[in-house]
């Protein structure tokens, strides 16, 4: 049923779950993963002078965050049998949500599995929603875990 399912992760617990849930059914499907970590705007651009040492320290957390959010992924997809096909990528420059869609139009995904952080109330409003984000901007099927 499908061929090539988009992971979004961003090393949480939610988005562990999700990777589960994907890798099994990539398993399950035969379907190619791929895991995509979105690395939000550097927060500082545009607000006096930057500090290139700043930008630089940011980028190279977040890419070692992404890398360490990929090799949990990566574990999932060799447990359980057969070997799930894993590509990672990571998204820059882009909000998460954006980032998340313009992946899944790019590697032409069949379905984008996300995990829920399940805010309620005033941080929902506050912070907003990925998800609501990807399903509004998508027509890509998406399976949200809890």
């Amino acid at each position: 049923m499908f061929n090539h399912i988009l992971l979004a992760t961003d090393g949480s617990a939610a988005s562990e779950h999700a990777a589960k849930m994907a890798a099994d059914m990539a398993r399950i499907h035969g379907a190619r993963l791929t895991s995509v970590y979105v690395v939000d705007p550097y927060p500082y651009l545009g607000i006096g002078e930057s500090n290139p040492m700043g930008f630089q320290s940011y980028m190279a957390a977040a890419q070692q965050h992404a890398a360490q959010a990929h090799a949990k992924v990566a574990e999932l997809c060799r447990q359980g049998g057969a070997l799930v096909p894993l590509q990672a990528r990571i998204s820059e420059d882009l909000t998460a949500a954006d980032g998340i869609v313009q992946m899944a139009k790019a590697e032409g995904a069949d379905l984008i599995v996300m995990g829920s952080h399940g805010r309620t109330g005033l941080a929902r409003l506050v912070v907003g929603s990925v998800v609501s984000k990807v399903l509004a901007a998508t027509s890509v099927p998406v399976l949200v875990v809890r």
